[in-house]
C-alpha cells in the first residue's frame, strides 16, 4: 500500500501502521498546526520526509514529518477510475474522420509519481468525453503510438505519414492526429512535405493542459480539429490550436508556417510570415486566406523520405567556426541549417569553414533568428562573403521548417545529389514554406468567408 506512494523512512512507517493509502483522508498535527487533506503520492524528486496532502481547496501542501508529528486516518479513498460513456452510433450523411493517437498532453493525465503528465487516454477515450464530436463526423480512432513529442524522430514522422496515406486509400474524409505540442511544428512540416496536396485535411491537434484539468484546452481543440477534417474546403497539413487565452477561438495554421511561441499558454501557436488559413469562432469556420490546396483536387504526392544527417545550428556571439567542422565530421552530416542573426549573418571567421564544407558537398542554408522577415544576405559585405563561401539564403523559411525540408530534400534526391540540385529544390516552394508576406498578419479580414 505504502510502496505505491513512494515514501520511505518515518513517513512510510507511520502510514503503514495506520493503513493509509493513496487518496485516503488524514489529519496531520505538527507544532500546533492541524491540517486535513488527502494523501498524495510523493513527487519523485521531493524530500523523503515530506508528506504531500491535497487540501479541500484543491491546493497541495507538503508537511515535514518528524517523531512529534501526529497522523490520524479519517476515511479511505474510493479507487479512481475512468468510465467513458458509450461511443456514439454512426449517422448517415456525415463525413468519416479518423483520429490517430500519437501521444502528447491532449492524451495525458496527471502523473503523481513526478507531478507531471503521462500518456493515459486513448483517442477513443477523448472522443467519448467530447460527445459533440458525434455531431460533426462519424469518427473512428486508432492508437498508432504513445510518444511524448520530444522523443519524436524522423522514423515517427514516416510512420505517421504512412498511416495517413493508408487511411486516405481507405476513403476517410479527413484525418486528425493527436500530438504533443513541443515539437508539433516539426511534425507538421514533415507531414507537409511527405503528404503534398493531400485529398483531404490532415489536422494535427494538441493541448497545453491535460484533459483532466478544468482549464484544459483539449476539448475545444479536438472538436475543432474534427470539424476541420470533416468539412473544411482546404486540404493541407494544418495545426489546430487555441488562438489566445479565451475559449471561443481556435486558429488553423499551415503546417510549414507554425511555431509554438509560449511555454504554457493555451494560445501558444502562431503563424509566422503568413496568415492562419482559418479561424474557428462561435459563428463558424472563417477562411482567412486564399491560395490553399482545395479538398478533392488532384496532385497528391506521397514521399515520406527523410535523411537524418542534418542539423539545425544556432549562431551566437563568440561561436567558434570549428564547431561546424566537428559536427559534420563526427556526425557525418550532409547538410546544416544555420540560424544566423538579423538578415542572415554569422561571424566572418566562418567564411573559410563554409568554403570547405561547400567543397565537400555539404549544403549550408541560412535562416534568421528573427521570427518575422526574410533573409537578405546582399545588404552587407559580410553577408555577401558568406554567400560566396557557400551559405544559401533561405528567404523567409522558418529555421525548423528549413531543417525538416533539408532532411526531406536529401532523402528524396539520394546520396549522389549535387549541391546545385539540393540548392534548387530547397529554394522551390513545395507547400507554402517560402515566400509571401513577412510580417504579422491580421486575423480577421472583413470579407473573410464563413463556411
Amino acid at each position: 500500500m505504502v510502496s505505491e506512494l513512494g515514501y520511505g523512512g518515518l513517513v512510510a512507517e507511520m502510514l503503514n501502521r495506520l493503513g493509509v493509502g493513496l487518496g485516503d483522508e488524514v489529519e496531520v498535527v505538527r507544532n500546533g498546526l492541524r491540517l486535513r487533506g488527502f494523501v498524495m503520492a510523493r513527487y519523485e524528486y521531493g524530500a523523503p520526509d515530506v508528506l504531500v496532502l491535497k487540501l479541500p481547496n484543491g491546493y497541495n501542501i507538503g508537511v515535514r514529518i518528524d517523531v512529534s508529528t501526529q497522523i490520524r486516518k479519517l476515511s479511505s479513498a474510493v479507487a479512481p477510475s475512468f468510465n467513458p460513456p458509450p461511443p456514439a452510433q454512426p449517422r448517415e450523411n456525415l463525413p468519416r474522420v479518423m483520429i490517430v493517437n500519437t501521444g502528447g498532453t491532449i492524451a495525458s493525465r496527471i502523473d503523481y509519481r513526478t507531478g507531471g503528465v503521462k500518456p493515459a487516454l486513448t483517442a477513443s477515450d477523448l472522443v467519448s468525453i467530447v460527445p459533440e464530436i458525434a455531431e460533426k463526423a462519424n469518427v473512428s480512432t486508432e492508437v498508432l503510438m504513445q510518444v511524448v513529442s520530444e522523443n519524436m524522430t524522423s522514423a515517427h514522422w514516416t510512420a505517421i505519414a504512412r498511416k495517413v496515406d493508408e487511411l486516405f486509400r481507405k476513403g476517410f474524409d479527413g484525418i486528425v492526429i493527436t500530438h504533443g505540442t513541443d515539437t508539433m511544428g516539426y511534425t507538421a512540416a514533415a507531414l507537409s512535405f511527405a503528404l503534398q496536396n493531400p485529398p483531404a485535411p490532415v489536422v494535427l491537434v494538441g493541448a497545453q493542459r491535460s484533459s483532466d484539468r478544468p482549464s484544459s484546452d483539449a476539448a475545444l481543440n479536438l472538436l475543432t480539429a474534427v470539424e476541420v477534417a470533416a468539412w473544411a474546403p482546404f486540404a493541407e497539413v494544418v495545426v489546430a490550436m487555441h488562438g489566445w487565452h479565451g475559449d471561443d477561438n481556435v486558429l488553423i495554421h499551415r503546417g510549414t508556417r507554425v511555431v509554438k511561441l509560449h511555454t504554457s499558454s493555451r494560445g501558444a501557436f502562431q503563424s509566422i510570415n503568413a496568415s492562419p488559413i482559418a479561424v474557428k469562432t462561435p459563428q463558424g469556420l472563417k477562411i482567412l486566406t486564399t491560395g490553399f490546396h482545395k479538398r478533392g483536387e488532384d496532385g497528391y504526392v506521397f514521399q515520406p523520405v527523410f535523411d537524418e544527417r542534418v542539423m539545425l545550428v544556432k549562431f551566437f556571439p563568440g561561436m567558434k567556426p570549428e564547431v561546424l567542422e566537428l559536427l559534420v565530421e563526427r556526425m557525418g552530416l550532409r547538410g546544416v541549417v544555420l540560424e544566423g542573426t538579423g538578415l542572415g549573418h554569422v561571424a566572418s571567421s566562418f567564411v573559410p569553414v563554409l568554403k570547405g564544407l561547400r567543397e565537400k558537398g555539404v549544403f549550408v542554408g541560412m535562416t534568421s533568428q528573427c521570427r518575422f522577415g526574410r533573409v537578405n544576405m546582399n545588404v552587407y559585405e559580410n553577408g555577401r562573403d558568406l554567400m560566396r563561401a557557400g551559405a544559401v539564403p533561405l528567404d523567409n523559411m522558418l529555421p525548423e521548417t528549413a531543417m525538416v525540408k533539408l532532411m526531406w530534400v536529401l532523402g528524396k534526391l539520394g546520396e549522389k545529389a549535387s549541391y546545385e540540385t539540393v540548392k534548387n529544390l530547397m529554394l522551390k516552394d513545395i507547400c507554402g514554406e517560402i515566400g509571401g508576406r513577412t510580417g504579422p498578419q491580421p486575423l480577421f479580414a472583413g470579407d473573410a468567408e464563413i463556411v
